[in-house]
């Protein structure tokens, strides 16, 4: 695999799809410094929006990759995780706890992929199937997440 390649590189996220071992746990916690600069400088418009950015680079990288003979989901794409740790993370503010429990509730949304995201996963071919799993996985997450921060402000 050759990082010169645009589509490997935004797949990899530069690279940290490559790590070793759990390369989606690897690519979700990348985004958490993101989201937290992002959130930081320009609120949380700004994570939804790199959220979108990422998916659609991710669908573009992801199909370029898929057409070339890549196998369903291969691991070291991780531009999904990406995306999908995102906009978990765009309905929280900047709080240690808060991006931890959004770390871990994303995680076992997208790897349970229970319902519809087994099915999206399942049944969705190209890049949008690579994509489209984890940014189900994220909406979930950032329903849970959004509601428990409710629950807890009464």
């Amino acid at each position: 695999m050759k990082l010169n390649d645009p589509a490997m590189m935004v797949a990899t996220v530069c690279g940290v799809g490559l790590l070793p071992k759990a390369p989606g746990t690897w690519g979700s916690l990348a985004a958490l410094p993101l989201a937290w600069l992002l959130y930081g400088l320009a609120g949380p418009l700004a994570v939804l929006l790199a959220a979108a950015l990422a998916f659609l680079a991710g669908w573009w990288a992801s199909s370029v990759l898929a057409r070339r003979g890549s196998d369903h989901d291969p691991g070291y794409i991780v531009i999904d995780e990406v995306a999908g740790q995102l906009i978990v993370l765009a309905v929280i503010p900047t709080d240690i706890l808060l991006y931890a429990a959004a770390f871990v509730l994303f995680r076992l949304f997208d790897i349970a992929k229970p319902a519809f995201i087994g099915w999206a996963d399942r049944k969705v071919e190209g890049g949008l199937g690579v994509m489209l799993d984890d940014l189900l996985a994220g909406v979930c997450g950032a329903l849970v997440i959004y509601a428990v921060t409710r629950i807890w402000s009464f």
